[in-house]
């Protein structure tokens, strides 16, 4: 996580926490490795998911399942952002 959790409430009161992930990796393609860097937009919603986002600190590795969708912004701009299903921290 490198931005960190912001939480805010849905019309209906459900919590909605949005946070920004990056992963960094060494992959194989085509047989040569690749350095894999990106960053997304989490969205995590809610008691318990936003409960599990408020928990975490920057800099902490985890592992996040969910769904890839997509949001509109302003402009309409589409941008994909991964929706927490799961969150599981790395550290022991």
């Amino acid at each position: 996580m490198v931005k960190p959790p912001d939480t805010r409430h849905s019309p209906a009161g459900i919590p909605i926490t949005r946070f920004v992930l990056q992963h960094q990796s060494r992959q194989l393609e085509a047989g040569i490795p690749r350095e894999v860097q990106c960053r997304i937009v989490v969205v995590a919603a809610g008691k318990e998911m936003a409960h599990r986002a408020q928990a975490l600190s920057l800099d902490e590795e985890i592992r996040v399942s969910g769904f890839i969708s997509r949001s509109s912004h302003k402009g309409g701009e589409s941008k994909l952002v991964l929706h927490a299903q799961g969150i599981e921290s790395s550290n022991p």
